[in-house]
């Protein structure tokens, strides 16, 4: 196996953003790498987009529509080098990104996984920094506590991660019966088992160019519900995955209760430790449904108005 990066990128009807996904790539510092770009059976004009892309480090693999844990997965087979870094294909990198990841895995060989910083940028116009938890500013290092780390925003996204080729052979690889919070999933299961390496620099950007995307916050309650089940035998004896799987319980809760799905809400509510959560998010818990909806309309209104806090 060569050195040092293979990097996988998955596309499904981006046609739109991908060219500047791609590019943002192609122009690293950090030059060592293979790029697998995989069509996951998109229906708009991405795959003759991507063909249009002219570089040695670059091959291009068409498959038929499977969701992107699939995806993913092909693309992880297919790399050939010993530490793999992802992206979607409408997500941005800096020119730096490659080569912090380098820095963090040279000094810090035996994590299970890395990352960097992120910004969200709503709209191609608003950006906001994600809210971590003890860790201090700036940090380079290998983080105490994921799952204490990750109570507000997770420091590891799909878009900044890095992750060792040895491990994804181990089978630590995207859960294929879950189409929504896949990528949650397997930061869990690595996160149980290995060191977490992070650096707080900022070095990718998460594109949120419309309310739908990643803005609800889920689209399948019984995936998200399955993630928790997965975990849930582990809390009893980890606090701090408790905390965190209750955060995320909380948010599958707020998604229930706006679908008018009172039977998922109950459920995953009663299973809240509620001094998980904090003042704000207890009054939310507790909000009618028809409020929290004028709420999540007023959230998108101060995104576009450049004015939005987190309730964490």
């Amino acid at each position: 196996m060569s050195n040092f990066f293979s990097i996988v990128v998955t596309v499904y009807n981006k046609a739109h953003f991908v060219v500047k996904t791609i590019n943002s790539i192609l122009n690293q510092t950090y030059q060592d790498f293979e790029l697998i770009i995989v069509d996951d059976g998109s229906t708009d004009s991405s795959l003759n987009v991507l063909n249009t892309i002219k570089d040695d480090r670059i091959t291009i693999y068409s498959t038929k529509n499977q969701g992107v844990s699939a995806a993913r997965n092909y693309g992880l087979k297919k790399a050939k080098h010993r530490f793999v870094a992802l992206s979607d294909g409408d997500d941005l990198w800096l020119d730096n990104h490659l080569d912090e990841l380098k820095k963090l895995i040279d000094s810090y060989p035996n994590c299970g996984i890395y990352a960097t910083s992120y910004e969200k940028q709503f709209f191609e116009s608003y950006t906001t920094k994600p809210n971590f938890n003890n860790v201090d500013h700036p940090f380079f290092g290998v983080v105490e506590d994921y799952f204490k780390t990750s109570l507000a925003d997770n420091i590891l996204w799909t878009s900044a991660v890095c992750i060792p080729n040895q491990i994804i052979k181990q089978g630590f690889i995207f859960d294929e019966t879950i189409g929504c919070g896949e990528d949650i999933d397997l930061w869990i299961s690595i996160a149980k088992a290995f060191k977490v390496g992070f650096s707080s620099k900022v070095t990718a950007l998460k594109m949120i160019h419309n309310e739908d995307n990643h803005l609800s916050l889920t689209k399948n309650i019984p995936d998200l519900i399955s993630v928790i089940e997965k975990h849930k035998g582990d809390e009893k004896t980890n606090s701090s995955l408790k905390a965190y799987l209750d955060i995320n319980r909380f948010s599958i809760a707020m998604e229930a209760k706006l679908r008018n799905d009172y039977s998922n809400y109950k459920k995953i509510k009663q299973e809240i430790n509620l001094k998980h959560l904090n003042k704000k998010l207890l009054v939310l818990l507790h909000l009618p449904s028809v409020v929290l909806r004028l709420l999540k309309f007023f959230k998108f209104f101060l995104l576009r108005k450049k004015l939005y806090r987190s309730p964490f």
